[in-house]
């Protein structure tokens, strides 16, 4: 994904939003933090996008979406811009994601049951004794 500004259309910034489905401040942000290349401007100041910026930014939504941090969007780039990536530097990232992502899942199935065990023992009634406050109540413990 070049930065290829001699290839950039007529598209605003309101453009860009509406092509991709990503919000106009997020748009802000990640050019702000560097995952978007400052667009051309025109003669009057101006912003204009091209197809790079509306493939970069549908490259970064879709790892957003499947979870990669800042941080991972910014190495995978990084790579692809060099051109220098190879399927296993990119296997290695996908593959240490993959091994974050079961663990949120270990992390939530835990809370899970906690939560599910904890409220089948609430009783529903009009009373202030509660188990989930109890519990809740209780402090951080092991699980």
């Amino acid at each position: 994904m070049p930065d290829d500004h001699a290839n950039a259309s007529e598209l605003k910034r309101s453009d860009l939003a509406r092509l991709t489905g990503c919000n106009l401040e997020t748009i802000r942000y990640y050019e702000s933090v560097g995952l978007m290349p400052d667009p051309p401007r025109t003669s009057s100041g101006h912003r204009r996008y091209g197809t790079a910026h509306v493939e970069r930014l549908s490259f970064v939504m879709r790892a957003r979406d499947l979870g990669f941090t800042m941080g991972e969007i910014r190495d995978l780039l990084g790579l692809v811009d060099c051109g220098s990536q190879t399927c296993a530097e990119v296997e290695q990232m996908g593959r240490h994601h993959l091994d974050v992502v079961r663990a949120k899942i270990r992390d939530l199935q835990a809370i899970e049951a906690v939560l599910d065990e904890t409220i089948a023992c609430c009783t529903g009634s009009d009373t202030p004794e509660c188990p989930l406050i109890d519990i809740l109540q209780q402090g951080h413990t092991a699980s």
